[in-house]
């Protein structure tokens, strides 16, 4: 279901603007003498998701503030949709959605026919290409509302409330989705179920941007991760790409009569034949593990923090990923 693109090369020529839906190169930020960001650079194609990381304070918010087009940036190149969001107009807007990590105006409202109205802002944008807004009952049934259409938004339960935020940000089939923590305060199943309405909108060509600290929801979502520390894009790959990066070794853990060993090594495939050939049958419980996500943050992040403190440059540390 999950289509794994290349790894981009921040920085430099973009891809055919057909395929380009963010570009973003030398980004920076400054807010009185303190620079957030100090050059940005990544790229994102039609129909990824692209999840941001980053510790608190790392500058995720400005970026996509940036890339909404409702911050303005002190230096650097940024084109989304083909645009410089910093003089995008109302038909760009139209073309972007938004979901906020916490909105709840409008509780009196019913389902179907705030959507309906908020939809109808869309229409003047609607083109041959894309047909703006969503049909509502089409929308509820993607979004898995339709039993939910004529209750009051404020009686909706967390996890329809989350689905009906998404709603609200696709009603005008944005070809571009900025998601803030989309699954805070949702229990496993509503989260699982949210995970699946989002890689049903990129497979629907709807490129995604996402912050979150939630590791795992990154490593099942991501089409590629993007680690900002250090005011600049410090990795940027799939899940498993930054774990080789940040460990070559994956540790290989069995049981033979009972006792239970591990080994790390490089090359587990070849440990692991060389192990059944000496011991055979004697192998039970056999796991072999490769860094986690969440792993692979922290060690980066660590890194980082630590050339910062000695006064190192940390930029670009963990920026090439071996291909």
């Amino acid at each position: 279901m999950t289509t794994t693109h290349a790894l981009s090369e921040a920085g430099g020529s973009p891809p055919p603007e057909s395929d380009t839906v963010i570009h973003v190169r030398d980004l920076r930020m400054r807010y009185r003498s303190h620079d957030v960001l100090k050059g940005v650079e990544f790229t994102a194609r039609r129909g990824e998701v692209l999840v941001l990381l980053g510790p608190n304070g790392a500058g995720k918010t400005t970026t996509i503030e940036i890339l909404e087009g409702f911050r303005m940036r002190s230096a650097g190149d940024v084109t989304v949709l083909g645009t410089d969001p910093a003089r995008g107009g109302e038909e760009w807007r139209a073309r972007l959605g938004i979901v906020l990590q916490s909105w709840r105006d409008h509780g009196k409202w019913r389902v179907r026919e705030l959507l309906a109205h908020l939809g109808s802002y869309y229409a003047p944008y609607s083109t041959a290409l894309v047909r703006r807004p969503w049909d509502v009952d089409e929308l509820l049934h993607s979004v898995g509302l339709t039993e939910q259409a004529d209750k009051r938004v404020g009686s909706l339960s967390g996890g329809q409330r989350r689905r009906f935020d998404v709603a609200v940000g696709i009603v005008g089939r944005p070809e571009l989705l900025f998601l803030d923590e989309p699954t805070a305060g949702l229990d496993p199943e509503a989260r699982k179920e949210f995970h699946g309405l989002v890689r049903g909108l990129a497979d629907e060509n709807t490129t995604v941007l996402l912050t979150t600290h939630d590791l795992a929801e990154a490593e099942k979502l991501a089409d590629r991760i993007l680690i900002l520390a250090g005011g600049r894009i410090v990795a940027d790959g799939t899940a498993g790409e930054l774990s080789r990066l940040a460990s070559s070794e994956a540790t290989v853990r069995w049981t033979r009569d009972g006792r239970p060993f591990e080994e790390a090594t490089a090359e587990p495939t070849r440990f692991v034949r060389r192990l059944f050939e000496e011991h055979g049958e004697a192998i039970d419980d056999l796991e072999v593990r490769r860094a986690s996500l969440e792993d692979t943050y922290l060690t980066m992040v660590r890194a980082l923090e630590a050339e910062s403190d000695s006064g190192e440059q940390a930029a670009h540390t963990f920026k090439e990923v071996p291909r």
